[in-house]
């Protein structure tokens, strides 16, 4: 009988969404193959430690149960260049990580889907789910995806960028949203995912709190033109040949798609799967959805957020996620269960595919033979 491969399961994160990447962590361990699979649990505290969560492998035997982190557990640092024994304790007298032959890092926004634990994983030499170091970087940033959307023909939606460092003044943004944009328009941070900091912003009388929340979070915000739309997303999986799952519709109850619609308020929003769409418009958002993955160099996976105008009927992409939520009932995995890949195989194919792209880069010389 073949071994077990060992999957280190990396959650939590220095990051404003680290209780989204909780449950989604939960999800994938309780979808593990036990008898092909064996989880390893890494979790970053909010300040950016990593632990090894031995206590939480209690939890495994409980599936549902909230992931928690243990701050007291064994400390984890990497060691570049080990390849699969990378990750070890700092401590003697702890437990050993042991060989991982493929890393799942279920950490959502800063820190986990913008490059940094990618290009760390890099130099540790360890296969891991998801874009590397560019894909993930350029998705994260809505700012730098737009403008590589924007040089392969891909529609986006009007705005402007803000900087926090010299901050224009409110009177000065608002001159320019009457004189380009027109109200309402969206503020948002341009490193953030979840809507974490987004605000709709209906005047300039809202725009000066609007702008210091966003802020808050970045020092690069994006100001948006506000259409009336319907928002439609697709799932997009694969490294050289990606595919498109079925599209999917969030019908928000709120006034938009915030953070509060999609963690705080259990009918906050309602999905629908597939997208009430005519077969050509459902063919050219798939089409869409997978131009963008490969105009932003992304692999493994990727959920791509489009915006339907309501009354001009045109077609934006709104955003790129490059590590959607991955709950059972976030719509990354329901778009795939919908289109014929249940929640278990998907997470099988993914850690397929972090290997089969680690086997390629592998192959790779690195060393200059004249």
């Amino acid at each position: 009988m073949a071994r077990k491969l060992r999957v280190g399961i990396i959650f939590g994160g220095r990051s404003g969404e680290h209780e989204i990447s909780l449950l989604s962590a939960r999800s994938i361990v309780d979808a593990l193959d036990r008898e092909r699979w064996e989880p390893v649990l890494l979790g970053i505290d909010p300040d950016g430690r990593w632990h090894l969560q031995e206590a939480a492998r209690a939890l495994l035997a409980t599936p549902g149960a909230p992931l928690h982190l243990d701050a007291a557990a064994p400390a984890v640092a990497v060691a570049p260049g080990q390849a699969g024994d990378a990750l070890v304790t700092t401590s003697a007298a702890g437990p050993s990580v042991g060989s991982l032959d493929v890393v799942f890092p279920v950490l959502h926004g800063t820190y986990g889907e913008d490059g940094t634990i990618q290009g760390l994983l890099e130099m540790a030499d360890v296969p891991y789910v998801g874009s590397g170091v560019l894909g993930s970087a350029a998705g994260m940033d809505k700012d730098v995806a737009k403008r590589l959307l924007r040089s392969v023909g891909l529609p986006v939606v009007d705005g402007f960028v803000l900087r926090a460092a010299p901050r224009r003044s409110v009177a000065d943004v608002a001159a320019e949203i009457d004189a380009g944009l027109g109200w309402p328009v969206f503020v948002k941070p341009a490193n953030m995912g979840s809507s974490v900091g987004v605000s709709r912003v209906a005047d300039a009388g809202a725009l000066a709190a609007a702008l210091d929340g966003a802020f808050r979070y970045d020092t690069k915000v994006l100001v948006e033109r506000g259409h009336a739309v319907r928002e439609l997303e697709c799932a997009v999986l694969g490294n050289d040949a990606p595919r498109a799952s079925v599209v999917g519709e969030i019908v928000p109850t709120h006034a938009f798609y915030s953070y509060e619609a999609k963690y705080l308020d259990e009918h906050g929003a309602h999905l629908r799967i597939p997208a009430d769409l005519t077969a050509e418009q459902s063919e050219r958002l798939r089409s869409m959805a997978v131009a963008a993955f490969e105009a932003l160099e992304l692999a493994g996976l990727a959920r791509v957020d489009f915006f339907l105008d309501k009354h001009s009927g045109e077609l934006f992409v709104n955003e790129v996620n490059t590590l959607p939520g991955f709950t059972r009932i976030s719509m990354y995995p329901k778009l795939w269960e919908a289109t014929g890949l249940g929640y278990a195989a998907l997470v099988d194919e993914l850690l397929r595919l972090a290997m089969e792209r680690h086997a390629t880069r592998r192959a790779l010389s690195t060393r200059y033979v004249p």
